[in-house]
């Protein structure tokens, strides 16, 4: 055996996407005073001065993020963009540029890709953002898209994942397990179809959790309230892989813990729906933690802004954050705590990055 074959080796699907970035990445030095937050964080912050440059990326890549039998050209060149520019409303920050890498098999034709930026264009038109960048090359397989979202801030509007502190209110927007529960959807008709050619999808009375899959949408709009409202969040996240993630992530980076109540995380209607008609094994709630895909912020703010922020429709004020020793936990209807945890990422199956 040679000294080569003796070195122990680890498969990526045993850690966390988090843990292996961090693990990638850590290593990687700091050489210029204009790169105000680097790695670690949803996003970066560069530039000199009072405003700085926040940047995110995201990829999707066919086969593991998109599966062409029910996704329309258009949904995925706007849900990409959603995605990069999610990175950067996680920062507290509005996305102005976007650039957009792709990677494109001959199986595609220019009418194809005409209809990927007309959703890629429609996107940036309703967020006020430009493309500022656009670069194409060849695959042998299928089709791969990465966008890099900017966006600018005050230097102090910035919002980091570490900033928790003890007695903060933990607040979410939106409602959680809703993309998930449209992926379950379109996953159940795609398996009908092939075992049936016949057969005729039906997606009626599930358009809600269906566009929530297909074409997400950034929070810009809770970024706005939150500057009318002169609220700067202590820590804020994007809630890609589920609840739980996020939650845990906001704990490890702030060194502290949270309580989360269970009767407080929204769930929409009609992902509970979905949940019943997959039978009573699935419940609303694990969607929520787990599932992934939602898009939307979790973040912490100061007990001195409860009064500001209970009245808004858009948030929810799901638990609080505690010391550090006392974990990341849900706390039931039933006053029973239940330590959260985290799905490990599989590098095979779909993901919101």
């Amino acid at each position: 055996m040679t000294e080569q074959e003796n070195i122990k080796t680890t498969n990526i699907g045993t850690l966390g996407k988090n843990a292996l970035l961090q693990r990638l990445t850590q290593d990687f030095e700091v050489h210029n005073e204009s790169t105000h937050i680097g790695l670690g964080d949803d996003a970066s912050a560069v530039g000199s001065g009072q405003k700085k440059s926040v940047v995110g990326t995201a990829m999707m890549v066919e086969g593991i993020h998109f599966d062409m039998t029910y996704t329309p050209l258009q949904h995925l060149g706007y849900k990409v963009v959603a995605l990069a520019m999610a990175k950067v409303v996680a920062m507290n920050a509005l996305p102005r540029q976007i650039m957009v890498n792709m990677a494109v098999s001959s199986r595609y034709s220019v009418e194809a890709l005409e209809e990927l930026f007309a959703g890629i264009r429609r996107i940036c038109k309703r967020y006020d953002t430009d493309l500022a960048g656009c670069d194409i090359c060849s695959s042998m397989s299928g089709l791969t898209i990465s966008v890099t979202a900017i966006g600018e801030t005050e230097k102090e509007s910035i919002t980091r994942c570490d900033g928790a502190k003890v007695h903060d209110l933990l607040c979410a927007s939106g409602d959680f397990g809703s993309a998930y529960a449209g992926l379950l959807i379109l996953e159940r008709e795609k398996a009908t179809f092939k075992a049936n050619p016949n057969f005729q999808p039906d997606f009626a009375s599930h358009e809600y959790v269906l566009e929530r899959f297909l074409k997400p949408e950034p929070r810009t709009d809770i970024v706005k309230w939150l500057a009318e409202n002169s609220i700067v969040p202590t820590s804020m996240t994007n809630v890609a892989d589920g609840l739980a993630d996020a939650a845990m992530r906001l704990c490890k980076e702030s060194h502290c813990g949270c309580e989360i109540y269970e009767e407080r995380i929204p769930i929409d209607y009609g992902t509970s729906h979905v949940c019943s008609d997959f039978g009573t094994n699935m419940l609303p709630v694990s969607l929520a933690l787990n599932g992934g895909m939602d898009n939307e912020l979790l973040f912490s703010i100061k007990q001195s802004d409860y009064e500001k922020i209970k009245g808004c429709p858009n948030i929810a004020i799901v638990g609080h954050i505690t010391e550090q020793n006392r974990g990341a936990i849900m706390v039931t209807p039933q006053n029973t705590a239940i330590e959260l945890t985290s799905q490990g990422w599989n590098p095979s199956v779909p993901s919101n990055e």
